[in-house]
């Protein structure tokens, strides 16, 4: 075999593969062997038909296809290992020479994983956000509590008000014509909530039960139904109902109720911590996001556009799986949002151009610095997956992870290994 390399471009290179005429023949016979039981001669028995006799009725040609198939199995892996070439995509075959007596020449053409070139990545210098939790934090998470408690009563008397819940019946009109979606029967609507368009809920304020009103909208400029966006329509609305709602009182008997603390103030106590505790790990994953993406901004990579690609249709099938645990489908989820997958494609973009730098910075530090992962480090990774799952028998789980997905598993402990080492030789400022 004889292998000519050259450099189309940049991260595109074009390997000529010259496989020797003995060679050739040999995958002609193999490709003779797998495909003869397919013809019928008149004077042989099937499968019996002499590869001469067969080149001579169908042409020369009847067995190169798989011949030259059979040819690129078995060269083209060792011609991307004898010039250290990753590729990102499946190589453009072209066929330069083939013939009875001929060597058989092909060139393949593939996209190459970019060069990374690093620039600073240790000690870099990256604003660290703080989150302090105050009184009105704590306050207000322990309304959403007292919210999630709230005794919903009929109103036996006045109007509806703000904060009231009424039931209602709806049907929407754009010039005259009822349109699809816009009807509704026995509808809890929290008037202030804002969960209807425009000033909806406001025009039902003063409503008494029975009472039937018009009520007047126009639909946002990008309410995300076509037919919809930007018109105006008017609701026929009748208030079947007015429900109220009554809060329980902050005090040491509602804590005793939602928690399992006796007094009010060690509710909040514990209320303030939580919310400390999740502040705190929002500010280390912002930074640990930041660092990240500050060392990739020093690092200079031209992707190719096929890994952009690949990215995009790995996050729009992660989304598709996603939606199906809603009931929808992409279809759908298009027709409900005015999108498309052309825009969608579009919005992803950057993100996935993020998270290839990311992905491609990471691996080349670990190179640099001779980051890998220990059998031990391998198999902490897998167990701390196996708990994840769950399940009975968390050896098991371990065992087939190690079996199934040793490579993942090691990547993952290289990549949380390299991002600690950036974190560590970070500068926080303020």
């Amino acid at each position: 075999m004889n292998i000519k390399f050259e450099k189309v471009e940049t991260n595109v290179v074009k390997l000529e593969v010259t496989v020797e005429l003995a060679k050739f023949n040999e995958a002609l016979k193999k490709a003779y062997v797998k495909n003869v039981k397919k013809y019928n001669v008149p004077g042989f028995r099937k499968g019996k038909v002499p590869m001469p006799i067969l080149t001579k009725m169908y042409g020369e040609g009847i067995f190169y296809e798989d011949a030259v198939n059979i040819c690129i199995d078995n060269t083209y892996p060792q011609a991307l290992k004898e010039y250290d070439i990753h590729p990102v995509d499946y190589p453009e075959i072209d066929i330069v020479e083939i013939g009875s007596g001929k060597d058989l020449v092909y060139t393949a053409k593939v996209t190459t994983m970019p060069e990374v070139k690093l620039g600073e990545y240790k000690g870099v210098e990256v604003k660290k956000s703080e989150y302090p939790v105050t009184d009105e934090d704590v306050m207000n998470e322990l309304k959403v509590m007292q919210e999630k408690n709230a005794r919903i009563e009929t109103k036996t008397e006045g109007t509806v008000e703000n904060g009231n819940i009424a039931i209602i019946d709806f049907k929407g009109y754009i010039d005259g014509v009822a349109f699809e979606g816009g009807e509704g029967k026995n509808y809890s609507l929290e008037i202030g909530s804002g969960s209807f368009i425009d000033n909806f809920e406001e025009q039902l304020i003063g409503a008494a039960v029975g009472e039937k009103r018009d009520v007047k909208v126009t639909f946002p400029e990008q309410y995300g139904r076509e037919e919809l966006n930007g018109k105006q329509a008017l609701f026929e609305v009748t208030v079947n109902e007015i429900k109220v709602k009554e809060l329980p009182a902050l005090d040491d008997e509602f804590a005793k109720e939602v928690s399992e603390f006796d007094t009010l103030e060690e509710l909040k106590a514990d209320t303030r911590n939580e919310m400390e505790k999740a502040n705190e790990e929002r500010a280390k994953r912002e930074y640990e996001e930041k660092v990240i993406s500050t060392v990739c901004d020093n690092a200079t990579i031209e992707i190719p556009e096929v890994m952009i690609k690949k990215e995009i249709d790995i996050m729009l099938k992660d989304m598709e799986n996603r939606l199906k645990y809603q009931g929808l489908d992409l279809e759908t989820y298009y027709q409900y949002t005015g999108s498309t997958e052309e825009k969608m494609r579009e919005y992803m973009r950057e993100s996935a151009i993020s998270k290839i730098k990311a992905d491609l910075v990471i691996n080349e530090i670990a190179k640099v610095e001779n980051i890998t992962a220990t059998e031990e480090e391998i198999k902490a990774k897998a167990e701390e997956v196996a708990k994840q799952y769950g399940g009975k028998d968390i050896e098991k789980t371990v065992d087939l992870l190690l079996k199934a997905q040793s490579e993942y598993l090691k990547l993952d402990v290289v990549n949380e290994k390299v991002v600690k080492m950036l974190i560590d030789n970070s500068k926080a400022i303020a």
